[in-house]
């Protein structure tokens, strides 16, 4: 099986993105397969026009980007043409792009013109994802527009590959057939977090971390990631935790307002910004922090997408609380029989994360149990060794039916 993936953008560039990306083809290597890569003019300056970084092989689509609709049309033409060069040059079986939208419009002419299948993977609707990073407003004439593009793509493509149910079950509603659209979900690499690190008494000390209660968030800081209603928290959760610690590792573009928020905060000097961290790093962090909190706002957005932070967490054995939106109920399990897998609290309510967070400092009785139900809800169903395995019956029909008499846009019967 030779597969083409198609990308916003790539490794060297380090994002969520990039990482589900890296375990994606590093599984599908793993399996026998043959993978390659193009990433478009959102990428960036690139060093050659084809690239192998981590091992794996990316063609890259060289040019200035341009702005604006004009730009973005042109950039598509430039993507699609970059395409068609890398297909012909590997020659793959089936072409895979993934989100945002403007992927998979370049990679449909090329899979037409060449009698390939398309599959169309999606990882976030473009127009929520707007909305949530503050650049875009829902119900605006670019979100209608983009929702618009979404769904007709949606409709075009082979087959459609999605990272959760929320995202499987808006696009049923908006007519798509059920039985087109395969959930994928987001993963982790185990060869990555598969061992916690041990805990750094000499990080921990320099962070005034120690006999502390650590609070932590490592990511990005976008507005819709609910990390201004964390900093709110921290007075009322010093109140009734003294020693409780805020550690926040990353950067984003409401770190500086963040900041400011924290500086003015009267619980400043329990909240440490740590910066961006190279990824190598991360596991460091998380060993020094007893409960990763997720306050992610409620919105769209949230409410459809699973984030891949908390699977993070959990395969480092770090207890996780967050916010009851639809994306994190996916992941968390709050059962009052002894199977839960972490902490859910209202959103958009730094009181509710105070009294959360306080409450599972209070009783540490079950906290090893939980950490050990979490890992291993991650080793057994959000493990990429295993979650590659959901495109294969994709693949496979895709193929066996070109093959047979040229055509995919005939409904295909996947199992989910």
């Amino acid at each position: 099986m030779r597969i083409l993936h198609v990308l916003d953008h790539g490794l060297p560039l380090q994002s969520g993105y990039t990482f589900r990306t890296r375990a994606i083809l590093k599984s599908q290597i793993a399996r026998g397969w043959q993978v390659a890569a193009v990433t478009g003019p959102r990428h960036g300056a690139a060093s050659a026009a084809v690239e192998t970084v981590d091992g794996l092989t990316f063609h890259r689509t060289v040019g200035a980007r341009r702005t604006g609709a004009v730009g973005e049309i042109a950039g598509v033409a430039a993507f699609a043409r970059r395409i068609g060069q890398a297909a012909d040059d590997f020659r793959p079986d089936v072409i895979h792009a993934h989100s945002p939208v403007l992927d998979a419009m370049a990679a449909w002419p090329v899979a037409r013109r060449r009698g390939l299948p398309l599959v169309y993977e999606i990882r976030a609707f473009w127009e929520d994802a707007a909305v949530g990073n503050g650049t875009g407003r829902e119900g605006s004439i670019r979100y209608r527009t983009t929702r618009m593009l979404e769904t007709w793509m949606a409709r075009r493509a082979d087959a459609i590959a999605v990272i959760c149910e929320g995202l499987r079950d808006d696009l049923v509603a908006r007519g798509i057939p059920a039985d087109k659209v395969t959930v994928a979900p987001n993963g982790v690499d185990m060869t990555l977090f598969g061992m916690p690190a041990a805990r750094d008494p000499v990080l921990a000390r320099s962070l005034d971390l120690d006999r502390a209660d650590v609070v932590g968030f490592i990511g990005s800081f976008y507005d819709y990631e609910g990390l201004d209603d964390l900093i709110a928290a921290m007075p009322a959760l010093v109140a009734r935790r003294p020693k409780a610690r805020l550690v926040l590792v990353g950067g984003g573009p409401m770190e500086a307002a963040l900041r400011a928020q924290a500086a003015a905060s009267p619980a400043a000097g329990s909240i440490r910004f740590v910066g961006r961290v190279p990824h190598e790093e991360v596991e460091r962090y998380y060993a020094l922090i007893d409960v990763l909190a997720y306050p992610r706002k409620a919105m769209r957005l949230t409410e459809l997408v699973t984030p891949l932070k908390p699977l993070e967490a959990m395969a480092q054995g770090r207890l996780v609380a967050a916010s009851d939106v639809g994306g994190h109920r996916e992941l968390i399990r709050t059962n009052g029989d002894g199977g839960d897998t972490g902490t859910l609290f209202r959103p958009d309510d730094p009181a509710a994360i105070a009294h959360a967070l306080a409450g599972m400092f209070d009783d540490r009785s079950g906290w090893n149990a939980r950490r050990v139900r979490a890992r291993a809800f991650v080793e057994a169903e959000r493990n990429w060794s295993s979650n590659v395995s959901r495109y294969l019956p994709i693949y496979q029909g895709l193929v066996e039916a070109a093959r047979t008499d040229g055509s995919w846009s005939r409904s295909l019967k996947f199992r989910h």
